[in-house]
């Protein structure tokens, strides 16, 4: 009988360590993700989006078409979109 206690003793005590040793590791995961997301939000942004005047279409500004027009910069989705703002600025003029 003694044998029996002992092993299931031991049993409960290497439950109960997996699951001390899962609280801690989670705790542990958890504060490193805290860490990178408190790192995230100090940087900062890489990109925004700007309107195509043509469409109104929202393209992020590192991908847009450029058109420098009167000390202006205009941004476009497509050059066909540039290209009908051009034609719409010269019959203007």
């Amino acid at each position: 009988m003694n044998v029996v206690r002992l092993v299931v003793l031991g049993i409960l005590f290497y439950v109960a360590w997996l699951l001390l040793r899962g609280i801690f590791d989670f705790r542990k995961k958890k504060t490193v993700l805290d860490q990178k997301q408190s790192a995230g939000k100090d940087s900062k942004v890489e990109d925004v989006l700007v309107e195509d005047p043509v469409c109104h279409t929202l393209v992020p500004r590192n991908q847009a078409i450029r058109l420098r027009k009167d000390g202006e910069t205009y941004y476009f989705c497509s050059n066909a979109c540039c290209d009908k703002f051009s034609d719409t600025v010269r019959k203007e003029e």
